[in-house]
């Protein structure tokens, strides 16, 4: 690794360990309005500033009722600092269900900011929200504004020209309502793909037990290991953890992939649905001529690792929510096939 490379690295892991110390037990300060339940349950508001998500929204400090939370191992997106939320409504909890998604009662929402750079040149790009309605969720992208003061509702989506963490220029697409979908469908209806309990702390979960927002303690909680920790968890389980956060919101039965065969939850373990020895369904030219999805020992002719280091339309996977190819994803997903026994 270069010397600029291996300080810029070091940057953004010194970064994420902040963000995540202050995501585990930040609290809002102060007396603020209330968050508008109305615009959570009704319609499509214009502004983000509608919702009364934020006490300080360029800052990012939540309001009363919504809690800021991370994820043990995150979804890779061109290097972006994720600022994660969830609100609930007074009075109401979640609901723990074993090692899985945590049930969001109606009128609550997930709210996920996308911020680029660090200190007084950090810029919030997008923020997300997905709200809980009684006809299901419904998933809306906002735009921040070039003053950083507001964020406007993105229907068609949007393209916003920034430079990575790494050093690249690339096009960042905010997607489009119905591409929101995508990643969030599951059986024909939008669900939440990211608090699952499995890859949440023990002490978060433990916090929202005793402040009354989550009736139980999930079993089989904080599975997942620490993305930033990495290399001192077992290789099969950092490997695992990443195909689970990344690809398996598509890879799974009932989701926009299943036609592919593939399943790569953390929960299943039959070998060829999570591609060991199997032949592609539906990988068309993003086979790359390769025979199986993964050859145990050799991930240079594995159609994962093959799509996994393509940067290219049509062939690099995930297909949407990143313009680069994750190295360091890349390189723990090679190890894991490496050391498969042929």
């Amino acid at each position: 690794m270069k010397p600029g490379t291996a300080l810029l690295a070091a940057a953004s892991l010194a970064l994420a360990a902040s963000v995540a110390a202050r995501a585990e037990f930040l609290q809002p300060s102060g007396v603020a309005e209330p968050v508008n339940d109305h615009a959570v349950l009704e319609g499509m508001p214009r502004l983000l500033s509608d919702f009364g998500f934020f006490e300080n929204a360029p800052e990012q400090e939540p309001a009363r009722g919504v809690t800021p939370y991370r994820l043990n191992t995150p979804l890779y997106s061109d290097g972006a600092e994720k600022l994660r939320f969830v609100y609930l409504p007074k009075g109401a909890s979640m609901t723990a269900q074993g090692e899985g998604l945590l049930d969001i009662p109606v009128g609550g929402a997930l709210i996920k900011t996308f911020a680029f750079g660090e200190g007084a040149d950090r810029r919030l790009i997008e923020t997300r929200v997905l709200l809980h309605r009684a006809e299901g969720w419904l998933a809306l992208p906002y735009l921040w504004n070039a003053e950083q003061t507001e964020a406007r509702l993105a229907i068609a989506g949007a393209r916003v020209d920034l430079t990575t963490p790494k050093g690249e220029a690339i096009s960042y697409r905010v997607p489009n309502k119905n591409q929101c979908k995508e990643c969030h469908g599951l059986s024909g209806e939008v669900v939440p793909i990211g608090p699952k309990a499995r890859n949440l702390s023990h002490a978060w979960l433990s916090r929202m037990v005793a402040d009354g927002h989550l009736d139980t303690m999930p079993q089989d909680a904080d599975q997942l290991p620490l993305w930033e920790e990495r290399e001192n968890a077992p290789l099969t389980a950092a490997a695992r953890a990443y195909l689970d956060v990344n690809c398996a919101h598509c890879h799974q039965p009932g989701a926009t992939a299943s036609n592919s065969g593939l399943d790569l939850r953390w929960e299943q373990q039959a070998p060829d649905a999570l591609g060991i020895g199997k032949r592609p369904v539906a990988a068309g030219r993003g086979a790359g001529g390769h025979l199986f999805d993964i050859v145990p020992g050799s991930p240079d002719a594995s159609i994962l690792t093959y799509r996994m280091a393509s940067p290219e339309p049509g062939v690099a996977m995930p297909e949407l929510g990143k313009a680069t190819v994750d190295e360091e994803g890349l390189t723990i997903v090679r190890r894991w096939i490496e050391e498969m026994a042929p």
